[in-house]
């Protein structure tokens, strides 16, 4: 059975080119949102394999997001992405209990590496 993906960044655009990447190599995208608050309503609907999940958003932060996912189900696996590849954003999301880091712009590789470092092919 295909790994199931929530994909959640306030750009479209980025969603539509994250769920291309994912699609294309077999997994299954079974949700997106906008925000981090549509983010842990969908994480809880849905319980997917894994969470990509951007920083920077409006309502509620990506690192916020996270927080709450983590606390919706300890178990949850994330994958934080951002145009800021600073340090301390890093450190703070893996802190927040995301298992990888992606930068913008998406290279397809990259993204498939890190999926497939924390949930598998």
């Amino acid at each position: 059975m295909a790994k199931r993906i929530l994909l959640v960044d306030d750009a479209a655009f980025m969603r539509m080119m994250l769920k291309d990447i994912l699609t294309k190599n077999g997994y299954d995208v079974v949700g997106e949102a906008e925000n981090g608050v549509k983010a842990i309503e969908k994480y809880k609907e849905l319980t997917p394999d894994l969470v990509i999940l951007d920083i920077t958003m409006p309502e509620m932060d990506g690192i916020q997001a996270a927080k709450g996912i983590k606390a919706a189900d300890s178990g949850a696996t994330i994958v934080m992405c951002s145009a800021m590849g600073q340090q301390a954003m890093v450190i703070e999301s893996i802190q927040a209990g995301a298992k990888d880091f992606i930068v913008k712009p998406f290279q397809a590789d990259r993204v498939l590496e890190a999926v497939q470092k924390v949930i598998g092919g």
